[in-house]
C-alpha cells in the first residue's frame, strides 16, 4: 500500500513540475528558419514579435516604454502589442489574441498563430521535432479596386456596429464563397447573388450602396490581406433580425459573434 501510495504521489509531483514548463521549437518560412526562440506553453507557441513579423512582410517594428507596447506599422494598418494583455489593437481596434503577451529579457513574445493571421499567414504545426510553419494566404493579395470597394461596403451594411472581429467574420464569409465552387468566382457577383433569392438583406434595402465605416474598410484591408476568422463558414444570419430557419437546419453551427451565428 505504502509503494502505490509512493508511485502516485511521485507521478502528482512529474506532473506538476512539468505541466507549466516551456518547450523550445523553431519557426520557418520556405524551408528557412527564421527564429529559435518559439516557446510552446499550455498548447500555445510564442515567438518574438519581430521574428514572427519580420518573416511576413515588411514591418516597422518600435518599443513604446511608457505604455509597455510594441508596436509594428505595415503598408495598410498598424498594430499594438500591450504587453500583460491578450488583446492586440490594430489602428486602435481590439482583436482577441487568445492568449497573452509577454516580456523575455527585453523582447516582446507573441502567440505565433494568433499574429500571423493579423499579417495574413497560417502558423501550420509540423510536431514537436520540426519548425513551425509560416505560410502567407495569397489568395486576394492581388484585389482589384472593385473587391475593395465592395467588400468594404458589405461589411460595413451588414455588421457596421460589431467588433473588429464581427466584422472580419461577415467578410470572411463573402471571400469563402468567392472561394467555393458552389457560388459566384468574384466577391460583388457573390454580393448580388440571387440564384436563390437574394442573399443579402442590404442588397434588398439598398444599404450596400452607403459609404462604408472607418472599421469596415479596416476589415476590408485584413480579410484581402488574409485574416481569416471563421474557417470555411459560408452562411450567418442575425436571430433578432432573422430566424435563419434554412441556415439553421442544412448548416452545420460554427459560433456566435457579436449580434450573427455563423456556419459551415
Amino acid at each position: 500500500m505504502k509503494t502505490k501510495l509512493f508511485s502516485c504521489l511521485l507521478v502528482l509531483l512529474v506532473i506538476f513540475l512539468t505541466s507549466g514548463r516551456t518547450q523550445a521549437m523553431e519557426l520557418a518560412v520556405d524551408g528557412t528558419v527564421v527564429s529559435s526562440s518559439v516557446h510552446v506553453k499550455n498548447g500555445v507557441s510564442y515567438a518574438p514579435l519581430r521574428q514572427v513579423l519580420g518573416a511576413l512582410g515588411d514591418w516597422d517594428i518600435s518599443w513604446d516604454g511608457s505604455i509597455r507596447t510594441a508596436k509594428a506599422k505595415g503598408e495598410l494598418f498598424t498594430l499594438a502589442f500591450p504587453v500583460g494583455s491578450k488583446t492586440a489593437l490594430v489602428d486602435g481596434y481590439a482583436f482577441d489574441l487568445g492568449a497573452g503577451i509577454y516580456l523575455s529579457n527585453g523582447t516582446t513574445y507573441v502567440p505565433v498563430r494568433a499574429t500571423a493571421n493579423l499579417a495574413g499567414a497560417d502558423a501550420v504545426w509540423n510536431g514537436s521535432s520540426k519548425p513551425i510553419t509560416l505560410v502567407p494566404r495569397t489568395t486576394y493579395r492581388s484585389h482589384s479596386q472593385e473587391d475593395f470597394y465592395w467588400l468594404s461596403r458589405i461589411i460595413s451594411a451588414e455588421s457596421q456596429g460589431e467588433s473588429l472581429l464581427g466584422q472580419l467574420a461577415v467578410g470572411h464569409v463573402v471571400l469563402n464563397r468567392v472561394e467555393d465552387s458552389q457560388f459566384p468566382s468574384t466577391i460583388k457577383d457573390v454580393i448580388f447573388d440571387t440564384k436563390y433569392a437574394v442573399q443579402f438583406e442590404p442588397v434588398s434595402n439598398g444599404s450596400i450602396y452607403w459609404e462604408p465605416t472607418a472599421r469596415s474598410i479596416l476589415a476590408a484591408k485584413m480579410v484581402l490581406n488574409g485574416t481569416r476568422v471563421v474557417d470555411r463558414c459560408m452562411y450567418f444570419y442575425a436571430p433578432a433580425l432573422s430566424q435563419g430557419t434554412w441556415i439553421s437546419q442544412n448548416r452545420t453551427y460554427y459560433t456566435t459573434i457579436g449580434c450573427h451565428k455563423f456556419y459551415l
